[in-house]
């Protein structure tokens, strides 16, 4: 381990040194050391409405005091089934600030999922909005789960004056009747107060700030549990990261807040460092590029659908883009040819990063300047250990220059899993976090994602790596979107099977693709299909998803969902 330390260390590529320290924080701290600074610099642009930093933390402070008015203490949890408005903000910040822990829900979340997380999670409070896509679900958890309140917020109240008609914004929204019932709060009702009230003192290092829940692609979904310390270290960390820290800072917030990789590189690396989010409810190609446009944003975080769709549309030459420096990719490999033509038509660098919802999430990335490894998603960030273990037995290191299962060691590493001591056992070894993934550390201190232990696909006792076929179709020149399963095989017990998209105007049949990919692979990898769809599945942040055509392939099989 110590010489691969050594290799990231002494060939560093990020503009600090990799040995830092990071002294406990609290995320309210945080924000409050960014308001004092600088009050009267704008902090969110929500559709052309400015909020500057006093105004967010006015806000969090009255937030704080309306929950602790209805009971609201240490550690109690405090649910934001929200999608990127300026409520969610003053709730996240303002719950900690009670000394509440906030629990994150999507707001696709149907009733059935909402209701397990909140009862898993113990959440008696959640606050919401009266839009139809979130009030009719909420109200369904209110009236047959353990939740004790709903605090519902209107959109009318944050808009431009000019843009009371947020709903043509977000998808599928009309107002929702909010019925009369002593359990259901409006949001400004909750917050008529002074704000000065007396609020709890914040251990950052041992109270849990977030429960943030993983995306349950094995059984049910566990709640990681992030410290105010956690968050905070990783909002530096990837504030170290940028060699233009201190200078202007305005980033397009569409990537949901709900989502770790948003909350943090997004929402909390912003409030540290007295930038700008240029915040969008959802995500429509259009709007994303006038915003860009109007308020000169400097970057971006998103997943690589978000580029692609960017690049796909038709308006993306006529806009002016010069504005952008860095823009981040995580949630899934960033493919190559994305990468080179987002830079070539915007001027800016797009670098891939990687994470896990129990690391806050930022492990790695390529650096903002200096060299950048395509297939890589670059060097730890400062003060976080890697290393590569057998993927048979991870108590021991894997065989020299072969793919095995990265583990990592940092300040943002979560404390555990919500009331799963089992879990953790199976997490954690000698304070290290498994990651599931099969990965490698090149010469540099680079490292290369291979696939997830969990993906690979077992041919024959051979094992498949899903993202290497999906590498090889990405080179043809029809293939937009590719996702690779296993599928049930009488004879080698499973086989590969590959899905595609494809670029506008293509014709090719899967028959072909299947011919010419099975032409370029091991006899081991060979696809036994290739099935051209119209729309691969993706998650809400827009990350392709493989659970999906599994659970289809499996029915077609006659088997259960694990």
């Amino acid at each position: 381990m110590e010489s691969e330390k050594i290799i990231w260390k002494e060939r560093y590529s990020h503009p600090v040194a990799w040995d830092q320290q990071f002294p406990p924080l609290s995320l309210t701290d945080m924000l409050i050391n960014s308001a004092t600074a600088h009050p009267h610099a704008h902090a969110i642009d929500f559709l052309g409405r400015h909020y500057s930093y006093a105004d967010i933390l006015g806000g969090v402070r009255k937030v704080a005091c309306g929950l602790q008015a209805m009971g609201v203490g240490k550690g109690d949890r405090v649910g934001l089934f929200l999608p990127n408005v300026p409520h969610y903000v003053a709730a996240y910040y303002g719950a900690m600030l009670a000394g509440a822990t906030v629990v994150n829900f999507s707001p696709l979340y149907t009733a059935a999922e909402l209701e397990h997380q909140v009862e898993d999670s113990g959440t008696k409070i959640l606050f919401t909005l009266s839009a139809k896509a979130l009030l009719p679900t909420a109200l369904e958890v209110l009236n047959g789960s353990s939740l004790e309140k709903l605090v519902v917020g209107s959109i009318a109240g944050v808009l431009p004056k000019t843009k009371s008609l947020l709903y043509r914004l977000l998808k599928r929204s009309e107002t929702a009747e909010t019925p009369h019932d002593p359990r259901i709060i409006a949001f400004s009702k909750l917050i008529a107060n002074k704000g000065d009230c007396a609020t709890p003192a914040i251990d950052p290092e041992n109270d849990i700030a977030l429960l943030q829940y993983t995306g349950g692609t094995t059984g049910r979904p566990k709640g990681a549990m992030l410290t105010h310390q956690n968050l905070t270290a990783n909002a530096r960390q990837v504030e170290m990261m940028d060699p233009h820290a201190g200078e202007e800072d305005r980033i397009i917030g569409v990537l949901p807040f709900f989502h770790v990789f948003a909350n943090t590189c997004i929402l909390n690396r912003t409030m540290l460092n007295g930038g700008e989010i240029v915040m969008l409810p959802r995500f429509d190609a259009t709007q994303v590029l006038q915003a860009i446009h109007r308020t000169k944003a400097t970057s971006i975080a998103g997943v690589p659908t978000l580029y692609q769709a960017l690049l796909d549309h038709p308006a993306i030459a006529n806009v002016d883009l010069s504005s952008l420096r860095v823009c981040s990719s995580g949630g899934a490999p960033l493919p190559l040819e994305v990468k080179q033509k987002f830079e070539a038509v915007t001027g800016a660098k797009l670098v891939e990063g990687y994470g896990l919802t129990e690391t806050s999430p930022v492990v790695c990335s390529n650096p903002y300047e200096g060299l950048n490894k395509p297939g890589t998603v670059g060097q730890p960030v400062a003060a976080t250990l890697v290393k590569v273990v057998d993927r048979e037995d991870p108590s021991r290191p894997a065989p020299p220059g072969e793919p095995g299962e990265l583990l990592f060691s940092g300040p943002q590493v979560m404390k555990g899993y919500w009331e799963k001591p089992d879990a953790d056992a199976e997490v954690f070894i000698d304070g290290w976090l498994r990651t599931g993934d099969v990965g490698l550390i090149d010469e540099d201190g680079y490292v290369k994602i291979v696939d997830r232990l969990k993906d690979m696909i077992a041919v024959g006792g051979f094992k498949v790596f899903p993202s290497q076929v999906e590498a090889v179709l990405y080179h043809h020149p029809a293939v937009k979107e590719a996702l690779v399963i296993g599928i049930p095989d009488a004879y080698r017990g499973e086989c590969p099977k590959a899905f595609v998209t494809l670029q506008d105007g293509a014709k090719e049949t899967g028959e072909a693709l299947k011919d010419w990919l099975n032409a370029q692979l091991g006899k081991h990898e060979r696809v036994c299909a290739v099935e051209v769809r119209l729309n691969l599945p993706k998650t809400l942040v827009g990350k392709l998803s493989r659970k999906e055509l599994v659970a289809e392939e499996r029915a077609k099989a006659g088997e259960g969902v694990s």
